[in-house]
């Protein structure tokens, strides 16, 4: 799940006359887009092939591969988004990331997920107590306490790989355990080692995010012991792709490409991901899927796309409209979907499993889907956020302003040029990035 919560997105233009401008980053919410649709095609497509329902039988084999078993690799994106945009936002609010607050960092980082999170979880387990289909959590899981246990302690992922998986609704909760743990240790590693130098160079923090890197291939390999589970919700697994991400945003933060660098960059980055995705099954069975370096591939790609899409400030064409939209409600559309998914399956198999319903049923999930994230994060999700900030971060909102350059339409360019030498930031890095869960310059200012 990871970038699910990062659900805003923004740059910062210096060109502004009387405040800050924030425009979203298309790049970055169409990855989401793509990514969350992978997981709901393969949540589907689990629960056809579960029922006996064999509707792949006519289609291409390479053509079923990419539309719904691409799921883990939606999630591992999600993982290097999530890396980026948190890395991104700590430097433009705190100005450097040995300066962030963790008090303020916590604060932030509670008010967009607990709200939905807390919400789901009453309904999981009311659902549980009414003895409603798809929503038991059995003895041989560890019971309803334990599985509440593990999604509040950031340990779901562990839980499922002992003793198997959660309902449907229960075991997408794995990832934000990995993402969840990040949130904990972040600030404090940035707080402690990135400031921190050696030889005259500030290489400790990097060195971390690089030690995990490396281990993430044997995070879905070599620890893993055969444990199918192990392979995809390992912690190492998933911290792999967040240091790729902590890593671009380190990176894109400092410098700016030329154009030609960008057109490169962002080439490239297209060309490995798209092949990543395309090819993922030659992937898994070859070598790369044997050594675990099919993920490392995609998180590359990943990252190269990001970097390039964000210094360009690209902005999709009207076709892709569908996935970035999706994308902005990435974490409202994840953690709810599941009811959609379970409702209409079920009224497809009362409805006697046509296999004419079959590409219906797709398209209405997704549909459906979709604008109930949307609704969740406009009518609760959204507002619970602001809520939260205006009462119990004012203080570190007032931090955070201190690190902003102010602007007008006579000192804007000499303001910024001023500010970034008084924090230690290169002219170069004037792009910068948030993701606080509201939407928009006004919802930013509000808070």
């Amino acid at each position: 799940m990871a970038a699910f919560m990062n659900n805003e997105d923004v740059t910062l233009s210096e060109s502004a006359p009387r405040a800050l401008t924030w425009k979203r980053l298309d790049g970055i919410d169409l990855l989401r887009g793509l990514s969350i649709f992978f997981v709901l095609m393969n949540h589907i497509n689990i629960r056809l092939l579960g029922a006996d329902v064999p509707y792949t039988e006519l289609l291409p084999a390479q053509l079923v591969h990419i539309l719904v078993w691409n799921a883990q690799l939606g999630v591992q994106m999600f993982f290097a988004i999530s890396g980026f945009l948190i890395t991104s936002i700590t430097i433009r609010r705190w100005g450097s990331l040995p300066r962030v607050s963790l008090r303020g960092f916590y604060l932030f980082r509670f008010a967009r997920i607990a709200p939905l999170l807390f919400l789901l979880l009453a309904v999981l387990c009311t659902l549980h107590f009414a003895d409603v289909h798809h929503y038991r959590v059995t003895s041989e899981t560890g019971g309803l306490g334990r599985a509440l246990l593990a999604a509040l302690t950031l340990h779901l992922n562990e839980l499922e790989i002992h003793r198997g998986y959660l309902p449907g609704n229960w075991d997408i909760l794995w990832s934000l355990s990995i993402e969840e743990m990040f949130y904990l240790f972040f600030p404090l590693a940035c707080f402690l080692l990135a400031g921190k130098r050696f030889f005259g160079r500030g290489i400790v923090f990097p060195t971390l995010l690089l030690i995990f890197v490396i281990l993430g291939p044997f995070g879905r390999t070599l620890f893993a012991h055969g444990n199918e589970i192990a392979e995809d919700y390992s912690y190492l697994g998933g911290m792999e792709g967040i240091s790729w991400g902590c890593l671009t945003a380190l990176v894109v933060s400092s410098r700016r490409f030329s154009r030609r660098a960008i057109s490169a960059l962002g080439i490239a980055g297209t060309v490995v991901l798209s092949a990543s995705l395309i090819f993922s099954w030659q992937a898994y069975t070859g070598w790369l899927g044997k050594t675990g370096l099919n993920f490392s591939l995609l998180s590359v790609g990943t990252c190269m796309f990001i970097a390039a899409t964000t210094q360009m400030e690209w902005r999709s064409p009207r076709v892709l409209g569908p996935l970035v939209r999706m994308g902005r409600y990435s974490y409202e559309i994840y953690l709810t979907h599941m009811f959609v998914v379970f409702t209409l399956f079920d009224l497809f198999l009362h409805a006697g499993k046509p296999m004419r319903g079959v590409p219906i049923l797709f398209v209405f999930a997704i549909l459906f889907a979709a604008l109930l994230g949307a609704g969740v994060a406009n009518l609760y999700s959204e507002p619970a956020n602001r809520f939260l900030r205006r009462r119990t971060s004012s203080g570190a909102l007032r931090q955070c302003q201190l690190h902003q350059p102010a602007s007008s339409p006579q000192t804007s360019h000499i303001t910024s040029l001023r500010a970034q030498r008084l924090h230690g930031i290169r002219r170069s890095s004037s792009t910068c990035w948030e993701n606080a869960g509201d939407r928009g310059a006004s919802a930013e200012r509000k808070n």
